[in-house]
């Protein structure tokens, strides 16, 4: 796999579970050799989609200052080979030119790194999504999202929905959150794109449907592990609480080329054949499971050459 790709479908980290780790504040960002691409993708998208990628209530200002010199403060201190500070003070990349000026706090921030940033505010309804800036969207839409509580927003995903116990805990978790936290989350898909926006109708339509996805391709070259890689933290003067997502993508072919793929080819295929009915239809993965899995089998039967 690549150098720093997590692998957390290798069973060191179970899907639909709420699975938090404690996080060393050390290593709150990830930076790695596809820091330039994919930044070069978030400017794109911000050229041509901004509506789309960044959206903010007007209250939320002061938990967007935040955000940016907490994250200037932790760039400049842990990546001082490339980031310096500004002469307002404020992280700027030493490769590149400063963020034009007008922008939004929140929308600079997301300028420095390749994680998307959701802030979360809460109200007499709950854990809110107050603003974000979301370039990178694994199969939901942000402008759909914003403004509603946690339990709306998981309302799709299986046994985390309004009245389910891992909601309940997620709340009483974003409550107590005192100390920066850790998560993965994977899924699968059919192309190496970052920006992989889905309605609610639209995976709606797909757990109805149930179309394969990969056609008459050999789904080693065709598939696409998506991980996300998923902090929390309190932002200590706001009280809002900023969500990250880190994204990393590698063809489900890559597997062989690790010398541990036997394993890790052999926990995926058992979490996908262990998944229920809703949750590979919610994964979009209904019509693929056999395909993928017999690959993988295929892949953690074949002697490693290197």
């Amino acid at each position: 796999m690549a150098e720093h790709s997590p692998t957390p479908y290798d069973g060191s980290s179970s899907p639909f579970t709420i699975g938090l780790k404690p996080l060393d504040p050390a290593n709150w960002i990830d930076i790695d050799e596809t820091y330039d691409a994919q930044m070069g993708e978030k400017r794109r998208l911000f050229d041509e989609r901004l509506a789309d990628v960044l959206v903010a209530e007007d209250s939320t200002g002061q938990a967007q200052q935040e955000v940016l010199e907490l994250l200037s403060a932790h760039l400049t201190g842990r990546f001082p080979e490339r980031f310096v500070l500004g002469g307002d003070g404020l992280a700027m990349a030493r490769a590149g030119a400063a963020p034009p000026a007008g922008l939004s706090p929140l929308h600079r921030a997301s300028l420095l790194v390749q994680e998307d940033l959701i802030l979360m505010r809460r109200d007499e309804t709950g854990w809110r999504l107050a603003a974000g800036s979301l370039c990178f969207p694994s199969s939901w839409t942000l402008t759909e999202k914003f403004g509603l509580p946690i339990h709306q927003i998981h309302q799709p995903v299986p046994d985390f929905g309004e009245g389910s116990r891992n909601n309940e805990l997620i709340g009483r978790m974003f409550d107590r959150l005192h100390q920066p936290v850790l998560r993965f989350n994977w899924s699968i898909q059919a192309s190496p794109a970052l920006y992989h926006p889905m309605s609610d109708a639209g995976r709606d339509e797909r757990s109805e449907t149930r179309p394969s996805r990969f056609g008459s391709v050999d789904v080693r070259d065709a598939a696409f592990i998506r991980v996300e890689r998923q902090t929390l933290r309190r932002l200590p003067l706001s009280g809002a609480i900023l969500f990250t997502i880190r994204i990393y993508l590698d063809p489900l072919g890559r597997i062989g080329k690790d010398p541990d793929r036997a394993r890790i080819a052999r926990s995926l295929a058992g979490q996908l054949l262990a998944m229920s009915g809703d949750q590979l239809d919610y994964k979009g993965l209904t019509a693929d499971r056999d395909r993928l899995v017999a690959a993988l089998d295929a892949i953690a039967s074949r002697p490693f050459h290197g």
